[in-house]
């Protein structure tokens, strides 16, 4: 099974890609379109030239990977696809053959993170847009709804909701995906120094999330726009 999760940046994704890891039976693969993102836009990223150096640029061979062999003759492969990275020109029909799974979460939350990483996002930084025309289009090309997980659900109980979604997907739960190594990972992108900092200091998916943070000014007003497209999607979550 290629599993392919959509998210937005700062959304539980890169946790929820050591879960899976840990599991035992799982390839994983970091954002595999995001050289070809950085490559086709030539939006100023962190760490932008080191991105395109290390990863593949041609869209459609990413396209091909994520529907090849699976790494390391697991049965599973997880793909962590940030939904920013499909720009218009991307041929999309590869995502018929994958299972597509929704990570979202609340667009102040999302807000407030990334703009520790990254002053003044956009809309389009952030990926909610992006996800909900995604969303839309896996349901066209499927003819159902694919699944739609919430990271807050997921850190109110990591056992309950990672359960849920095992079984939503087919395969068995392990406990295995509840904790993991701190520190870096060999299939971490090359992104991670800029990004991963607070994940590397973790072990497992982390407490319930508190209050929502108090935004002000263009981050509200981003959020603002954020929120419509998160309420949609929520409205089917699991």
């Amino acid at each position: 099974m290629r599993i392919a999760m959509w998210s937005g940046p700062r959304n539980l994704s890169t946790a929820m890609m050591y879960a899976f890891a840990a599991r035992g039976d799982c390839a994983v693969w970091d954002e595999p379109f995001y050289a070809a993102y950085l490559k086709a836009t030539e939006i100023n990223h962190p760490m932008a030239a080191e991105i395109i150096a290390a990863g593949e640029t041609d869209p459609d061979k990413v396209a091909r990977a994520c529907l090849g062999p699976i790494p390391q003759s697991q049965t599973l492969f997880y793909q962590k696809h940030m939904t920013l990275h499909m720009v218009p020109a991307f041929d999309r029909s590869f995502i018929r053959k994958l299972t597509n799974v929704f990570l979202i979460r609340h667009p102040a939350r999302v807000i407030a993170s990334y703009s520790r990483k990254r002053e003044s996002p956009t809309l389009a930084d952030i990926g909610f847009v992006q996800q909900a025309e995604l969303f839309d289009q896996v349901t066209d090309f499927t003819g159902k709804r694919p699944l739609v997980i919430d990271s807050a659900d997921i850190r109110e109980n990591p056992r309950e909701k990672l359960s849920l979604l095992c079984a939503a997907l087919g395969i068995p739960f392990v406990d295995a995906m509840l904790r993991w190594p701190a520190g870096p990972k060999p299939y971490d992108g090359v992104w991670a120094l800029h990004w991963y900092n607070a994940v590397h200091a973790s072990t497992g998916i982390d407490e319930p999330e508190g209050p929502l943070p108090v935004l002000s000014g263009h981050d509200q007003d981003l959020a603002n726009q954020a929120f419509t497209y998160y309420e949609k999607l929520a409205a089917y979550r699991l």
